[in-house]
């Protein structure tokens, strides 16, 4: 299916849930994509290309849909638990209201919800991930790349999380230069933030006006935007979620890998094999669960004394030599 046909599911909340569900087939895994949508090359995405991994391993089918906004949630969650579906996998912390809401009425649906953690409910498993630990190491390579000693970090929205990712991100450029001038701007207030590409491009370029040449973002789906404007005018862009290198090969440093679609597979597996745990996973860098990528893609733009910076922040940081302070434990940032 055409990503224009999949998205059109999502254009009429009533009638997109209706007809989705009416094709449910009991007990199959469901998925339900946060704000973004499916192909957003970011956050969604990989938890996407989870759940397709885990059919094409295994031969059994899920069941996903993409919402059209915040009053879907709820509805969303409920006819898929109605239905027999699990276990359901929610990616995004703004699930966690809506969540609340609906599995205390399900109490043997099993239920995912990634970057947020439900501790007090039986039935629900918390993946969280150590995005400061993956953000450093970018950090870094930005502060080795920049040619003009600045570099920019832009997030979605001011928000705890996304604040982590910048934390990091400016612990480990300022690590490798403690004079380095990182600039910061949100692109908009609240979660419509992630679905304006257009925003993100606006933001990155007021950012290279000011002399950054190097720009990382965390905005799910808006950063398409931002690395298109750092592409387009010859700077360096820095991808997150995903391995986003491929979207303008030679012009991303590199991206933050989060392993969005190691949890959404590990779910479907643990609740196939009767292995399912409730309780809060934290992936970092220890547990591959975070990192930089590199490939082909962003090769030309990785020298050998990068890779062997970010190796060795690699082992200090597993080892308990560097400690990278995580912005959600205490809301300031130490550099």
């Amino acid at each position: 299916m055409s990503k224009t046909k999949t998205a059109g599911f999502a254009v009429v909340a009533g009638i997109a849930l209706t007809t989705l569900m009416a094709g449910t087939a009991l007990a199959d895994p469901a998925l339900v994509y946060d704000g973004g949508g499916k192909f957003d090359a970011s956050f969604n995405e990989s938890a996407y290309n989870g759940a397709e991994q885990f059919k094409a391993d295994t031969g059994q089918d899920y069941q996903d849909l993409e919402i059209s906004g915040d009053a879907q949630r709820e509805q969303a969650i409920r006819q898929f638990a109605a239905r027999g579906n699990n276990p359901i996998v929610l990616p995004g912390f703004s699930w966690e209201t809506a969540l609340r809401s609906v599995a205390a009425d399900f109490p043997d649906t099993s239920f995912l919800i990634i970057d947020t953690v439900v501790d007090d409910l039986d039935n629900v498993r918390s993946v969280v991930f150590k995005e400061h630990e993956g953000s450093f190491l970018v950090g870094v390579l930005a502060a080795m790349a920049t040619e003009t000693g600045t570099i920019g970090f832009i997030p979605a929205f001011d928000f705890s999380l996304l604040q982590s990712f910048g934390c990091g991100y400016k612990q480990g450029a300022r690590y490798i230069d403690p004079d380095v001038q990182i600039i910061e701007t949100a692109i908009g207030t609240g979660f419509d933030a992630f679905n304006n590409p257009g925003g993100g491009t606006e933001v990155a370029l007021s950012q290279i006006d000011r002399g950054a040449d190097v720009i990382y973002h965390a905005a799910g789906g808006a950063g398409v935007g931002v690395l298109q404007a750092a592409a387009d005018s010859g700077v360096l862009g820095i991808g997150v979620d995903s391995n986003q290198n491929h979207l303008h090969p030679g012009s991303v440093l590199t991206s933050m890998i989060k392993r969005v679609d190691v949890a959404v597979y590990n779910a479907f597996e643990d609740f196939a094999n009767d292995t399912w745990t409730n309780d809060v996973q934290v992936l970092g860098l220890a547990e591959d669960g975070v990192g930089a990528a590199f490939d082909d893609n962003n090769a030309s733009l990785i020298t050998d004394e990068m890779r062997a910076a970010v190796d060795d922040a690699t082992a200090k940081i597993i080892s308990g030599e560097v400690v990278v302070h995580d912005y959600r434990t205490d809301e300031s940032c130490p550099v």
